[in-house]
């Protein structure tokens, strides 16, 4: 099976309604996090983001960032009340805002904070829970001390990205690390980190034969056929690919101008979808700069269309 990351600020209701429309190969999406509160109301508008007649594109579990059981109990119960059979809790985010309240990946160098927060939220969930981490804040090896604690509760499974929280999205993943991981866990694992092509994922299922299920974020929003190459073995000619790419955009572009008022707003919003998107083109770096200079929605528009019309002509 092949997931879709969540990534904030771009993988949200709207994105993960439409790729389906043109891409094949995603089975699960993780949605991007909400963070549990004491006063969230069923009308709020990221739990009414999730309402399953709102998400009718990738099947997905919702995705709560807490720290505090009794709040992360409460939303988690609200989401199986509207139709939600799964949640996933945060305890991988490395952005630091997030570290220092103690959420994310700021838990994982404190196991007795885990644990307890297991105690106190298993018995009271409705929902089954699976749980999104990395291998540690700091050290590597912290998630050795974490593995014991989950084995104890009975977890859905687990999406583990082999990187520290402080290592962000730099530096190497820790294979061997995720290695230990699957070794010691009673759970099932979903390996998340780097997957940007056929044969790096290839790699992964000959070193980690147990492994059926794969989560992939940037790789996928950077090659949104990335998926079902790997499924299907099929590659269309780029030419096909580019006119595929445009109508996905032109997609996005006419349903977030539908719900963000004032052109700064979508000009803005599409260049979150460009800070991805723009790799999967040859000069890609290049794309993202100029469109990252536009502040005016008709100017962002003829910039677009030619990055387009200009991979056509060079496709021919």
């Amino acid at each position: 099976m092949i997931y879709l990351a969540p990534i904030q600020g771009t993988t949200d209701r709207i994105y993960r309604n439409l790729f389906p429309v043109y891409f094949k190969g995603v089975d699960l999406a993780i949605a991007p996090f909400i963070s549990s509160v004491k006063k969230m109301k069923p009308e709020n508008n990221l739990l009414r983001d999730l309402q399953p007649d709102k998400n009718t594109g990738i099947p997905t579990i919702p995705q709560i960032m807490s720290s505090t059981p009794d709040d992360f109990t409460k939303l988690a119960n609200t989401l199986y009340d509207i139709g939600y059979g799964t949640v996933n809790w945060n305890i991988g985010c490395p952005f630091p805002m997030v570290v220092k309240k103690g959420r994310g990946a700021g838990m994982l160098c404190y196991p007795d904070r885990v644990e307890s927060f297991l105690i106190k939220t298993i018995p009271a969930l409705k929902p089954k829970l699976s749980i999104k981490l990395r291998i540690g804040l700091t050290y590597p090896d912290e998630v050795l001390q974490l593995i014991p604690v989950f084995n104890q509760y009975p977890l859905k499974e687990l999406i583990i990205h082999p990187r520290t929280g402080e290592q962000m999205y730099e530096g190497q993943v820790d294979l061997d690390m995720f290695e230990q991981c699957i070794k010691l866990s009673n759970h099932r694992v979903v390996y998340n980190g780097d997957i940007d092509s056929v044969q790096k994922l290839e790699m992964l299922v000959k070193r980690f034969g147990s492994i059926d299920r794969w989560m992939i974020g940037r790789g996928l929003l950077g090659n949104p056929f990335l998926a079902e190459k790997i499924k299907f073995n099929t590659e269309k000619p780029y030419d096909e690919k580019i006119k595929i790419m445009k109508a996905f955009h032109d997609q996005l572009f006419a349903e977030y101008s539908q719900i963000l008022s004032g052109p700064a707003h979508i000009t803005n919003k599409m260049k979150e979808i460009w800070t991805y998107m723009g790799n999967f083109f040859a000069n890609g770096e290049k794309i993202r700069k100029k469109i990252n200079k536009t502040h005016h929605r008709d100017n962002y528009v003829d910039i677009v269309n030619k990055v387009f019309s200009e991979s056509l002509i060079s496709a021919a």
